[in-house]
């Protein structure tokens, strides 16, 4: 037997049945990015769970396993990063004082982590027939955007915002600003010259910060 015959495959390293348990999260990460992805550039019904396995190299059985149906995936998709902020967000409302500028690094900074994700939530939430806008509607919007006006609220009862603004226009420029360029991607870069790399995010957040500290004060 040669030496090329003895090395097994990625398959055969990964194995068809049940990860060990110190592999589990790891391989539950690879899955959820995977599927971020392709709903993100695909779409949710154009992608197969198939698919999904094998680009992480498991079989269906694994991800359903891991996950339940193809909608509970995409469910957890959103979950992993939009639970965090949900959670964020009513620690700012409780701690006395949130600018816009806070809340808008906060939402920025996790769409720079999960850069597909704005794009998946355009598609399967903001668009007719998205598969997942009643279940965002139920389940995160309350606690994502809806929270936001009543943040910006306190905060002109507090005279750190002014009294004419309008909480809810505030809230739809504010995630508008954090989130549209990573779904604009594909025509800002090269009809806008607009710069992805980490050190061109800095300064896209930077600039969103000026305007928001101007248009706010």
């Amino acid at each position: 037997m040669n030496a090329r015959s003895e090395q097994p495959s990625a398959r055969t390293r990964r194995g068809r049945g049940r990860p060990a348990a110190e592999d589990a999260t790891g391989l539950r990460e690879q899955i959820l990015d995977e599927a971020e992805a392709r709903f993100a550039r695909q779409g949710y019904a154009a992608t197969s769970v198939r698919e999904i396995a094998e680009a992480v190299d498991v079989n269906p059985a694994m991800v359903h396993y891991y996950f339940g149906s193809k909608h509970d995936l995409a469910r957890q998709v959103m979950e992993r990063v939009l639970e965090p902020l949900g959670e964020a967000l009513a620690d700012m409302k409780t701690s006395g004082e949130t600018s816009p500028g806070d809340i808008h690094h906060l939402l920025s900074s996790a769409a720079r982590l999960h850069p597909n994700l704005p794009l998946l939530m355009m598609r399967e939430v903001l668009l007719p027939g998205g598969v997942m806008k009643t279940e965002f509607l139920q389940h995160f919007a309350p606690r994502l955007g809806g929270a936001l006006p009543g943040i910006f609220r306190a905060e002109q009862s507090m005279d750190r915002l002014p009294a004419d603004l309008d909480p809810g226009i505030l809230a739809l420029h504010l995630m508008a600003l954090s989130m549209f360029p990573f779904i604009a991607r594909g025509l800002a870069e090269p009809a806008l010259g607009v710069d992805y790399s980490p050190e061109g995010l800095d300064r896209l957040q930077a600039q969103a910060l000026r305007l928001l500290e101007r248009g706010t004060s």
